[in-house]
């Protein structure tokens, strides 16, 4: 197993993509699968066969909450998830550590459960992602709050014609439309569905209503020493 320097309250902001830059989902319930395994293997429980023993609906619902099965123990989680953002072909995610190797034991999780599934679906053989994950932690806590924006706004931003651009011209559009992007954290980060993916921890301390966070990202957008501040958390394949 993979080890990591990180210690117990260590914000890491990990970041993966697809084998060779390519996709890593194709379709929606290949993002919903990715979802659901943010939130079920976020445990220190290991059933076999997990997903034989949840129920879906082929139709997935936006704020349909990911429900604990009553007759699995507890939940243990491994990591704190405050924020997340999947695109075709990458994907981050800002971790706490919150036990010894937390980080590490789920992103093995993640990997082997999504390389897996996707494997078996498309009847494929081999890698997923390009080489093991890619981890930084971040220490100082301005950084913390300019990567939260950066993984959960502006990374949907970039989906919405015109790009980051556009997003300035029309901020309220595109923040709705950031909000309403099924498959980063925004929405329940501010409490509009609760998939019980994400806890914010010092984040809701930091953002304690939508309006601040609201122009926090804008004000983010505008100052030009972000991208500066973005390119030492960006991290690079």
């Amino acid at each position: 197993m993979r080890k990591e320097p990180f210690t117990i309250g260590d914000f890491v902001h990990v970041y993966n993509r697809g084998n060779r830059n390519m996709p890593i989902v194709y379709d929606e319930s290949d993002k919903w699968r990715f979802l659901k395994i943010l939130r079920y293997f976020n445990d220190e429980y290991a059933p076999v066969q997990i997903f034989r023993q949840l129920t879906f609906v082929q139709k997935f619902d936006f704020c349909k909450p990911f429900e604990w099965p009553k007759d699995w123990p507890p939940h243990k989680p491994l990591v704190k998830i405050l924020t997340y953002h999947l695109a075709p072909n990458h994907f981050h995610l800002l971790l706490k550590e919150i036990i010894p190797g937390g980080v590490t034991k789920f992103m093995r999780k993640l990997g082997v459960g999504f390389t897996n599934y996707m494997n078996i679906k498309y009847q494929e053989i081999g890698k997923i992602f390009q080489g093991s994950y890619k981890s930084r932690t971040i220490k100082d806590e301005r950084y913390l709050q300019y990567l939260d924006t950066y993984i959960q706004v502006l990374n949907p931003f970039e989906l919405y014609p015109g790009g980051i651009e556009q997003a300035v011209k029309e901020f309220d559009k595109t923040f709705e439309f950031a909000m309403n992007y099924p498959f980063c954290s925004l929405s329940e980060s501010f409490k509009k569905r609760k998939l019980f993916i994400v806890e914010r921890d010092i984040l809701s301390e930091v953002f304690p209503n939508i309006e601040l966070y609201k122009k926090f990202t804008y004000d983010a957008l505008l100052f030009r020493n972000t991208r500066e501040i973005l390119g030492k958390l960006t991290i690079e394949a």
